[in-house]
Formats: C-alpha cells, sequence, structure tokens
C-alpha cells in the first residue's frame, strides 16, 4: 500500500531539519539583531558563535539519542535510577566540556551560574520534548498495529458470517426444489435454472466487498419467486420492489436473511398466512421492509440453524454500517415486522 504523503522518509527528514534550524536560528538572529550597530570584532565572539553550534549539534543528537535508546532502553522499563545517572553523567561531561572551552579558546573564567542559567534549562526543555516525542509517537504507531489488526480481524469475522448465511440459504431452497418433485411439478425445470443463477451469484459475486444493488435485488426476486412456487396460493404474498433512483452498491447477501426468517415462520400453520415485503431506494437511503403473520399459539421445532440468518446480519450491520443503518423489529398483533433503513453510496 502506498504511503501518504506526510508519511514518506524524505518528509518526515524535511520536517525535523527544518524545525532544528527554526529553533537554534532564532536565539541566532536576536543576538545578531541586539549586537547591530557595534562594529567592534573581537575574537572571543567567533569562539561563542562555534560553542554556540557545537551546544546545538549536541542537543540534536541528544533528543535523537534520549527518544530511540534511553525511553524505550530504560524509561518504559522503568529504569529510573539507572537513566537519571546517565542523563546526570551527560550533562556533567557537557559542563566540563565548556568548562575546558572557556579556559583554552575564550580565555574569561567559567560561571557554573551562567553555565546553569543557559545550559541546564536548554537541557531539560529537550529532554522533556524528546520524551513526549517518543511517547507520542509509539502511541500512534499502537493505534496503527492496532486498527490494522482490528481490521483484519473485522475481515475475518465477516467472511465467517458471510460464510454462514450460505448453509442456511441452501437448505431452505433445496426443500423447496425437493417438494417440487414430490409434487412431479412443471415448475421444477425453470426452479432448477433459477437455482443455478442464485448458486452462480452466491459463488462467484458475494466474493466483493459489495456489490450492485441490483444484483442483490435480482437475487432477492429470484428467492421470492422460488418460494412463491413452493407454496403458491397457500401464502398471500404482497411483493413491492421499486427500481433504485440511480446506481448503488451494498454488501451481498445483506437483505436475504429477512426474507428467509419470514419464509421460515410466516407460511407455517395458520389460517391466512401472509408475507409482505417491500423496498425501495431513494436519495442515498434504502428502506426495506418485511412483514409476516404468524400464529403464536403455534410452537416451533427449531433446528440447530434457527436463528442464525437474523443474528449474523445484525452483527454484520454493527460492523459494516455502524453509524449509518437504522434496524427496527416489532412484534404486535402476531405480526412481525423488520424495518432495515440504511445509507447507500
Amino acid at each position: 500500500m502506498e504511503k501518504t504523503w506526510y508519511k514518506r522518509k524524505w518528509v518526515i527528514i524535511l520536517l525535523h531539519a527544518s524545525v532544528w534550524i527554526l529553533l537554534f536560528l532564532i536565539p541566532f538572529l536576536l543576538q545578531q539583531s541586539f549586537s547591530h550597530g557595534h562594529q567592534e570584532h573581537k575574537p572571543e565572539n567567533n569562539a561563542f558563535t562555534y560553542l554556540t553550534i557545537f551546544s546545538d549539534l549536541l542537543y540534536i543528537m541528544l533528543f535523537y539519542f534520549n527518544a530511540y535508546i534511553m525511553v524505550p532502553g530504560l524509561f518504559y522499563k522503568r529504569k529510573y535510577l539507572i537513566y537519571f545517572f546517565i542523563q546526570l553523567l551527560i550533562i556533567s561531561s557537557f559542563c566540563v566540556f565548556q568548562m575546558l572551552f572557556f579556559e583554552f579558546f575564550i580565555g574569561q573564567p567559567f560561571r557554573f551560574s551562567g553555565f546553569f542559567f543557559f545550559n541546564l534549562f536548554p537541557y531539560l526543555f529537550i529532554i522533556a520534548c524528546s520524551i513526549a516525542y517518543r511517547v507520542i509517537q509509539d502511541r500512534v504507531e499502537l493505534e496503527r498495529v492496532n486498527n490494522e489488526r482490528e481490521n483484519e480481524n473485522l475481515k475475518s469475522e465477516l467472511t465467517f458470517l458471510r460464510s454462514q448465511v450460505n448453509p442456511h440459504f441452501m437448505f431452505n431452497v433445496l426443500n423447496n426444489m425437493v417438494a417440487l418433485a414430490r409434487k412431479k411439478s412443471d415448475l421444477l425445470e425453470p426452479s432448477l435454472i433459477k437455482l443455478s443463477s442464485l448458486l452462480r451469484y452466491m459463488l462467484y459475486e458475494t466474493n466483493e466487498q459489495q456489490v450492485p444493488l441490483e444484483k442483490e435485488v435480482e437475487y432477492l426476486r429470484s428467492y421470492i419467486d422460488l418460494q412463491q412456487q413452493r407454496f403458491g396460493s397457500l401464502v398471500k404474498l404482497n411483493v413491492n420492489i421499486q427500481t433504485p433512483d440511480r446506481s448503488y452498491e451494498i454488501e451481498p447477501m445483506l437483505l436475504i436473511p429477512f426474507v428467509e426468517n419470514a419464509f421460515k415462520h410466516g407460511a407455517g400453520m395458520m389460517e391466512t398466512p401472509q408475507i409482505d415485503i417491500n423496498l425501495r431506494a431513494e436519495k442515498g437511503v434504502l428502506e426495506f421492509i418485511v412483514a409476516n403473520k404468524y400464529n403464536a399459539g403455534t410452537e416451533e421445532t427449531k433446528d440447530e440453524g434457527s436463528g442464525i440468518g437474523l443474528s449474523n446480519v445484525k452483527r454484520r450491520l454493527n460492523l459494516l454500517y455502524p453509524k449509518s443503518h437504522s434496524l427496527t423489529i416489532t412484534d404486535k398483533d402476531n405480526w412481525y415486522k423488520v424495518l432495515l433503513q440504511l445509507k447507500l453510496q
């Protein structure tokens, strides 16, 4: 995967270099501004300039040494005493270096008070920035790794959930074929052709993350036709599937569990079984309504696959459309109704 431009190595190096140049150039410019107009040039001025440049380079080395070696090696492992001792050793070595520099190159007495005022605070500032930089960098990297791991887990889970829908669907359709064969119906051949197209869709189309809504609707119609051929006039079926106002994409096999559930529980032993299916997609919103009558007094014998479809589709909706869907299920007056509203792309 191609990196974002601001994550490229040369951009990061350029950004770091710019920050360091700006940080150390400001005091130098202020010093030049205050000394403007003084024509006297002293040799020790050059020595101070060299000392400042050398100190700046040491601060840069200290920043990355602390960030990439000291913090992960000692600070994170809570070896605070060793960490503090090494920092004390570094600042002491820096103090000795400046003492010798003043003695041999500047020719002025070294003052500890001046050293601590001009060097201790910048030193502590660099150390604090270095720790903050490393902590923030590690936290960002940890979040990135966690996000990648979560995405991989979600992909695996979605693949598992999607694969669970297929056997449930196949059991229902094969039962339809058995019923037609027993009746020696002329509808068996066209039903097998329809089943073939459904299997082709399940095998070759559902591997994609999303499919055109038109294909999902076509798959839905074929399934409803197969069920209608099976039950005939025994079930009153009202289907109103409107043509979408434009092209949309949707997660495959997302709508079929609701229809499966309606036929499973709404075509049982009752006086006037009825199933209503309505679908429309307008202005980027899919509205899908499936309602079926059921006999509250009839106790159903649940198989091992009972409820797998609906529980899976709820989980898939939460994973794929966490803030862009609304699922309302009502059970009132012997009517079981599902209303799904989904924002489409």
